[in-house]
């Protein structure tokens, strides 16, 4: 069997709504998101404020030249460690054609060289309480539930 053919790239605009869809296509996402086209004009808003911060990259993987997945990086300065810098990964999504296949995994090697290449020396995620496969595939790259995280939303 042939390895897949990925392609790892920065998004653009026109991959927005393949995106917002990947958000929606679960469980937590399907209560918070909008699939909907035309696409609420806060997606819009906010792809634009990403793309415009040079500490924000928003990528997607093709794979066979088909949209497969998305996360968004966050390049994160801090004062302590030594004023190191933190890769924050969110929002990481495959579409479901694609699951259980091993992108997942390869998605996190790229976005973990990503941030070792922009100097970070640490990476961190947040995964909700109600994703217990995330946390177990999380734990299997290495990531330890080392802090309680806190939200307040606004």
């Amino acid at each position: 069997m042939t390895e897949p053919q990925r392609v790892f790239r920065r998004a653009r605009l026109a991959d927005l709504p393949a995106i917002v869809a990947m958000l929606a296509d679960d469980t937590l996402g399907a209560s918070r998101e909008d699939a909907t086209i035309p696409l609420n004009p806060r997606y819009t808003a906010a792809f634009d404020a990403i793309q415009q911060d040079p500490n924000q990259f928003l990528a997607v993987v093709e794979q066979d030249s088909q949209l497969a997945g998305c996360l968004q990086l966050s390049f994160i300065p801090g004062l302590s460690r030594l004023g190191q810098w933190r890769g924050q990964i969110e929002s990481v999504r495959i579409a479901s054609p694609f699951r259980n296949a091993g992108l997942g995994r390869a998605m996190f090697e790229w976005a973990i060289d990503q941030c070792r290449s922009q100097g970070c020396s640490l990476v961190q995620l947040t995964t909700d309480r109600a994703r217990p496969d995330a946390r177990r595939f999380y734990e299997s790259l290495g990531f330890t539930a080392s802090h309680d995280g806190m939200k307040l939303s606004l």
